[in-house]
């Protein structure tokens, strides 16, 4: 099977040291393309690192909503070169958090329309963070108007209802290594809920390593146990839902 991982961080400074190993075992696991997210400034360089030495690496660029307290007079200048230099790229991840204890919402909500309406500018599509915040999320993603290259909400955990909404508004809903945790309750349900060409699965590596994955860092070819539990939960073989993903995943990201 040819696997997409849609969202991942492979060069966080926990795996940029050993991406060498990292890349082959996920080769080795199937995984011939991925989505590589930066989420701040400082590692903005490293992405284009990664992007420059392996094939089949879409690059991201973006704010996250966890590091906007330390971005730079810049950022945002700095965001948009990157895009022109690399028509490629998506632009992500970024988002909203209200489960971060200390944030001013305020600001975290002006960072993430400020990056909407870049990628609706220059026609690129986004990667989305959202935690316990999904009706902020739709009305601020009714307020910046359709995106025309659609979005992807990496690592959903929302509920079937709130799949369907974002479906409607062009979203692509990708799902990660939540899903093998035995409670969690929602999975098979908003599993069930998105139609066949917008499904994704990700990894989100370095963190959130599935169940039964070995090691304390997750990483790409750990995307194989992800694909299992979500081809269990919707009903349908892994290899069916393999070219599912990987097909949803060019298509958005390639355009």
């Amino acid at each position: 099977m040819e696997l997409f991982d849609c969202h991942n961080h492979i060069q966080d400074e926990r795996l940029f040291p050993m991406i060498g190993d990292v890349m082959e075992r996920a080769r080795n696991a199937g995984v011939s393309r991925m989505g590589v997210k930066g989420c701040c400034e400082d590692d903005w360089q490293r992405v284009i690192t990664v992007m420059e030495t392996y094939e089949g690496i879409h690059p991201a660029f973006g704010l996250h909503p966890w590091f906007i307290t330390d971005r730079s007079p810049a950022w945002l200048r700095t965001l948009e070169q990157l895009l022109l230099k690399y028509p490629q790229a998506s632009v992500g991840e970024i988002g909203i958090d209200h489960a971060i204890e200390e944030r001013n919402d305020a600001d975290q909500e002006a960072v993430f329309l400020a990056q909407l309406e870049m990628a609706k500018r220059h026609k690129r599509p986004v990667s989305i963070h959202c935690r316990q915040a999904w009706g902020r999320l739709i009305e601020l993603l009714d307020q910046c108007g359709e995106l025309p290259r659609g979005m992807l909400i990496h690592c959903f955990g929302g509920s079937a209802e709130v799949a369907t909404e974002l479906v409607k508004r062009g979203g692509y809903i990708s799902f990660s290594g939540s899903i093998t945790r035995p409670n969690n309750k929602k999975a098979g349900p908003a599993i069930r809920a998105v139609p066949n060409g917008r499904i994704l699965i990700e990894t989100d590596a370095p963190d959130i390593l599935p169940a039964m994955a070995n090691g304390d860092l997750n990483e790409p070819a750990n995307l194989l146990l992800v694909l299992s539990k979500a081809a269990e939960l919707r009903g349908i073989p892994e290899a069916e839902l393999a070219v599912l993903t990987f097909e949803n995943a060019t298509a958005l990201l390639d355009g």
